[in-house]
């Protein structure tokens, strides 16, 4: 029988890059806050962290991303002005996000990586166990994978990453994970992990993609983490040396995800995404679809 280990509440959101490849729109605002249809991209992350039972979010911020805050505080004055007109479906969906989660935010003074991000979480978390969510990935919320990574993480210790599958040729894109299958179809045991290796060099096709939940036993690796892949302290090479040793921090588990995944670090993955959700979406999905096929027909 696996002893008990602790129960993971609290998750951690790095927002600290400048969104250089959504110029000139995040000039001035954070490339988290562009809107996904009617909700900035990040406010879908806090909701994801919250399903799966992490109500505790820190948010990695720098510059310029004060909007961050904003967004997830109270706004007494629209408020108001929304409750004297009696609107009250507005004001459910603005006091929406303020109501989701006990929110944190520490700076990262230096943006050396996504491991020097995950670094700047450590007086927060502490010795307990933790999640890390990528902005630029959203989940579709009937793919409960967070809640899977949290269950396999409990079960077996260590850390878990989220993997899938993608094409060979994209490979490049990402890290990439070298396993071993287990009894569990969804998930392997990570024996490898390389940072956008060349197609060649790839060990399979399982890429990382932005979910982790993380033994705090990376924290110190992260510290003796040299600069790797474009001159930044990458997460995935920590990672890989808990791959190769579990005494230092515990096995690494992977859960292969096969459901819907959104990509809005990509302008045309971008725009993808905002027309499927939009598509799916009950109140605005008949009139749209129905636009959208005439638009292709017509048009395309």
């Amino acid at each position: 029988m696996n002893q008990s280990r602790p129960r993971i509440s609290k998750a951690v959101i790095p927002a600290a890059g400048l969104g250089t490849r959504f110029l000139p729109a995040t000039k001035a605002t954070p490339k988290e806050m562009l809107p996904v249809v009617d909700k900035p991209a990040i406010q879908y992350v806090v909701e994801e962290a919250v399903t799966a039972g992490l109500s505790d979010v820190l948010m990695i911020t720098g510059r310029n991303k004060r909007p961050l805050e904003d967004h997830f505080d109270r706004n007494y004055e629209l408020e108001s002005a929304l409750t004297r007109k009696g609107d009250a479906e507005r004001l459910s969906k603005v006091q929406e996000s303020s109501d989701l989660a006990t929110m944190h935010y520490v700076r990262q003074g230096d943006p050396r990586g996504l491991g020097h991000a995950v670094l700047c979480a450590a007086p927060h978390v502490g010795d307990q166990p933790f999640a890390v969510l990528l902005g630029d990935d959203l989940i579709d919320p009937r793919d409960p994978l967070l809640a899977r990574m949290v269950e396999i993480q409990e079960r077996e210790g260590g850390s878990v990453v989220a993997l899938m599958e993608v094409d060979p040729a994209q490979i490049h894109m990402y890290g990439c994970a070298a396993t071993d299958a287990t009894a569990d179809g969804d998930v392997v045991r990570v024996t490898g992990l390389v940072e956008k290796p060349d197609r060649a060099d790839a060990p399979s096709n399982l890429a990382v993609i932005g979910r982790y939940v993380l033994d705090p036993a990376i924290f110190d690796i992260l510290r003796h983490t040299e600069p790797g892949r474009g001159g930044e302290i990458q997460l995935t090479d920590a990672l890989q040396l808990l791959a190769e040793d579990e005494k230092i921090g515990g096995p690494v588990h992977g859960v292969v995800f096969k459901g819907r995944r959104y990509d809005t670090g990509d302008r045309g993955d971008y725009l993808r995404a905002i027309v499927r959700l939009a598509c799916e979406r009950e109140d605005l999905g008949p009139d749209f679809r129905t636009w959208l096929r005439s638009y292709v027909n017509e048009e395309l």
